[in-house]
């Protein structure tokens, strides 16, 4: 099976709020990330959205609800939360702005959401279309197949304002290794956003239609 379904996202640590006692996660694969969530807020309840039947059984050990079925179907059955992730996701979906509109209003006052987005500007998709003309989808990545909408910096925050969040806080991911931050280096930066392999966002309701600048972002560990 896929390592996704058993990944845990730490990466995601240094945006998380202080608090949280009702957690959401969609689209949770096993459950790996809501149980190494357990770790930071003990006493939060979690449920975990999977549209993936073949994992229904390990995420029921790893979450206090798993709800097994696509988002959308999903939503009547779903309650209030004050953190809800969802994390590689939206990109699969159709209209993610609508899905991500519906999610809000799942959100008490004061929640956030964490999202993270495929950067579509990556060196890996943007070089081989550059100098070889090609563009090969995968298995997984940046361009798995299922894949329906593609994004950069712009419009991750775009997708974000569309659906009244703003974004408060923002990783970027992909520039761990020492090739990466090496090349970051040398480069003074400004390859900072061709390194990227994803943006990772914390979201707060707006009250009203907001259109951001682009965010300062920080690099992941």
């Amino acid at each position: 099976m896929n390592c996704y379904f058993h990944h845990e996202r730490r990466e995601i640590r240094p945006l998380l709020p202080k608090t949280a006692t009702n957690i959401l996660e969609i689209g949770a694969a096993s459950g790996q990330t809501l149980r190494w969530m357990k770790t930071i807020y003990p006493n939060a309840g979690t449920t975990g959205v999977e549209i993936n039947e073949a994992i229904a059984a390990e995420l029921g050990r790893n979450v206090d609800v798993a709800i097994i079925g696509n988002i959308s179907e999903c939503l009547p059955r779903l309650k209030k939360y004050d953190l809800i992730l969802l994390l590689d996701v939206l990109e699969h979906l159709v209209d993610s702005t609508d899905v991500l509109r519906n999610v809000r209003q799942l959100l008490v006052p004061g929640g956030h959401v964490v999202v993270s987005l495929p950067n579509i500007a990556h060196l890996s998709v943007t070089i081989p279309l550059l100098l070889k003309r090609q563009f090969r989808y995968q298995d997984a990545g940046i361009l798995d197949r299922t894949h329906v909408r593609f994004f950069v910096e712009d419009t991750a925050i775009s997708l974000m304002n569309d659906a009244h969040f703003k974004v408060s806080k923002g990783l970027i991911s992909g520039i761990q290794g020492p090739k990466a931050r090496m090349l970051d280096r040398l480069s003074l930066g400004l390859l900072r956003h061709h390194l990227t392999k994803q943006y990772i966002m914390l979201g707060e309701p707006a009250d009203e239609e907001i259109r951001q600048q682009p965010v300062k972002w920080a690099i992941a560990e």
